[in-house]
């Protein structure tokens, strides 16, 4: 069952044209991933699912609502953690949640009931009555993501939910997200971070200039990029002969003192080693590599994902 269904979203603001076409489908209980350049629609593909924006053109459906017809209806249904907390730093993490609950036109009562539910869910009870903008980054977003399930809605957007986080807090917020995706909960998430959706992610869909250029789960995508392959890194006064030799029975690509070449399973590695051996070559380091996220990224939008990171990170 698809809980979010988006059909040919088209939007422009002004000259720039940020939706092509969008066509996008989110399971019943899934995570979705979105990927894509800076600029590429992720976030205003977001707002329109989340009727913060109207499109131009196209339709779409969150639970089986229709979102440009029942806005209001719609939003009772989902929950929204944007790249920046949403939070009162002036009130304490109780009292932001209160709010919210409040917000949604709970009672008094339902809504301390649900803060307490919430609070201990995501690991803030002890932290529950100090000031939110005390907290560290962390904190800040695992609050922010209590805030966006005050309502207990059916489909949560994540939007870059973890920028700025340092590991261990981006691992923690990981393990939030997972146990809603396990309580049901249908997530449609977008990230810079790549290892982020291969490790949450049962689906990724990559986008580039407003509209979907590839779809499926890690694996598949990654086999679209090819498959193993073995990466000799040598000396430079090494590199010539080390090429020369590895030619001589592989097809060899190069990226500074690095050589790759096909493999067909570990036996490549052993001949590698052989090869390089027969002609004096010694390695500083040889091994076997299966494709990335970070490599289907580069061949499916001609940008590699650190360049997206360094945009993010300045703007």
């Amino acid at each position: 069952m698809w809980v979010v269904e988006a059909e040919g979203l088209s939007k422009r603001f002004g000259d720039h044209e940020a939706l092509r076409g969008m066509d996008l489908r989110v399971r019943e209980g899934e995570i979705l991933g979105l990927l894509g350049p800076n600029g590429a629609g992720k976030t205003t593909t977001i707002n329109v699912l989340t009727t913060l924006v109207r499109p131009d053109a196209g339709a779409a459906r969150v639970d089986g609502v229709d979102v440009l017809a029942q806005p209001a209806r719609a939003r009772g249904r989902i929950g929204l953690t944007g790249q920046f907390a949403a939070l009162d730093a002036n009130l304490t993490a109780r009292e932001n949640l209160v709010l919210f609950g409040r917000l949604l036109k709970l009672g008094r009562v339902a809504a301390a009931d649900r803060a307490a539910e919430l609070l201990d869910q995501f690991g803030l009870a002890e932290s529950a009555d100090q000031r939110s903008g005390t907290f560290s980054g962390g904190m800040r977003r695992r609050l922010d993501l209590a805030a966006s399930m005050i309502g207990r809605p059916r489909v949560l957007f994540l939007d870059e939910p973890t920028t700025g986080l340092d590991p261990r807090s981006r691992n923690a917020l990981w393990e939030s997200v997972r146990r809603l995706r396990a309580e049901g909960t249908s997530i449609l998430l977008t990230t810079q971070y790549l290892a982020e959706a291969d490790e949450l992610a049962d689906r990724i869909v990559v986008v580039d200039h407003g509209a979907v250029i590839a779809e499926g789960t890690a694996s598949e995508l990654k086999r679209r990029v090819g498959g193993a392959v073995c990466q000799v890194s040598v000396e430079a006064d090494s590199l010539a002969g080390a090429r020369a030799a590895l030619e001589s029975r592989w097809p060899v690509s190069h990226d500074a003192l690095t050589l790759t070449v096909p493999a067909e399973g570990s036996h490549t590695l052993v001949e590698v080693v052989r090869v390089l051996d027969e002609h004096g070559v010694m390695p500083t380091d040889v091994g076997l590599r299966q494709p990335t996220l970070d490599d289907v990224f580069l061949t499916l939008t001609g940008q590699p994902v650190t360049k997206q990171l360094d945009e993010a990170r300045a703007g």
